[in-house]
């Protein structure tokens, strides 16, 4: 039985599948509330609890750098070691890897049903592949194209500075450099970046805050009432904000392209994207992505997806702790 995780700065989702890499069957699944646990080793000795089986392989995608088997994790106050989990699960070791590398493992597992197109691109597209996802951080990872298939590898390109395209941007970047000094585009490009530029276009008088959504953003989750209310239009600050988010993650998209030269296809992934799928519809986000001057050619012939499977992760996860099992 294989053991597989998606450990993410909200959420932890493990899972048990049954079967090998080109064809994973779930036969347990649960969803933890990562702040509520003190760690992984932790969650997974619940999960062991639950359901009693025996464990012959595991993986475990991390929202964070991975550097000799351990991880220390930017958005949970978390320090994950494949040593530590390994001894847990009775087991020499344990496949820790970042949760872009094992969604982008997960993305060769989906079917077509899985992604919804963006943008067709060129009819021949072919070669390397690039993934970005915005969720409660910016994740991004590249897939190498190896003879048929691909090699994913992680990128913590999320942490890269942030790069305004214009005046507006401009003012984000000053507002925010005296609360975080570093500006990533994580911090204007996940759900807490998204209520970042929501306050920014407020503070700077940009458009009123309504009394009522004062109140919401109070008693709710800041950045999905601001995307919700942009979808519903119920409120002109928060398509401001919405419509600024979708712009940067674009220019994010095609600048992720660039670097891995990803003419095989961009994937949008993350928790975010499904959400504000018509969002991402408007032209907004393609015309950013392609604003790249002289090479604008390439990012037009580049096809977009939206991944729609929030399981990609853990599917990924599942099909590396496969490959190693395999190997034994």
């Amino acid at each position: 039985m294989i053991l597989a995780g998606d450990v993410g700065g909200t959420n932890t989702r493990l899972a048990f599948f049954d079967g090998g890499a080109t064809k994973l069957t779930p036969v347990a699944m649960e969803v933890f509330p990562s702040r509520a646990h003190n760690g992984l080793e932790e969650i997974v000795r619940q999960f062991l609890a639950q359901h009693n089986l025996l464990v012959e392989a595991a993986s475990f995608g991390i929202a964070g750098p991975v550097q000799h088997g351990r991880s220390q994790t930017p958005n949970l106050p978390w320090i994950v070691d494949a040593a530590a989990l390994a001894k847990v699960l009775g087991l020499p070791a344990v496949d820790l890897i970042n949760d872009l590398e094992a969604n982008a493992h997960g993305i060769l597992a989906l079917d077509p049903e899985d992604f919804s197109m963006l943008h067709a691109g060129a009819a021949d597209a072919s070669g390397n592949c690039a993934l970005i996802s915005a969720g409660t951080g910016l994740g991004e990872a590249g897939l190498l194209a190896v003879g048929s298939g691909y090699r994913p590898f992680a990128s913590e390109g999320g942490h890269a500075d942030f790069a305004p395209q214009n005046e507006t941007e401009v003012g984000l970047l000053h507002y925010l450099v005296p609360r975080f000094g570093h500006v990533s585009y994580e911090r204007v490009l996940s759900g807490p970046g998204l209520y970042n530029i929501y306050q920014f276009l407020r503070d700077t008088g940009r458009a009123k805050e309504p009394t009522w959504l004062e109140e919401a953003l109070r008693q709710g989750d800041p950045p999905a009432t601001i995307a919700q209310s942009a979808l519903k239009g119920s409120c002109e600050l928060c398509v401001m904000a919405l419509d600024q988010f979708v712009s940067i993650y674009g220019a994010e998209a095609g600048n992720l392209a660039l670097k891995v030269k990803a003419t095989g296809g961009v994937f949008i992934g993350g928790g975010i994207a499904p959400k504000i799928l018509a969002k991402l519809r408007e032209p907004g986000f393609l015309k950013a992505f392609t604003a790249k001057g002289r090479v604008s050619g390439l990012l037009e012939a580049i096809p977009v997806r939206v991944i729609l499977n929030d399981k990609a992760a853990l599917l990924g996860a599942g099909r590396v702790a496969a490959l190693s099992l395999s190997k034994t």
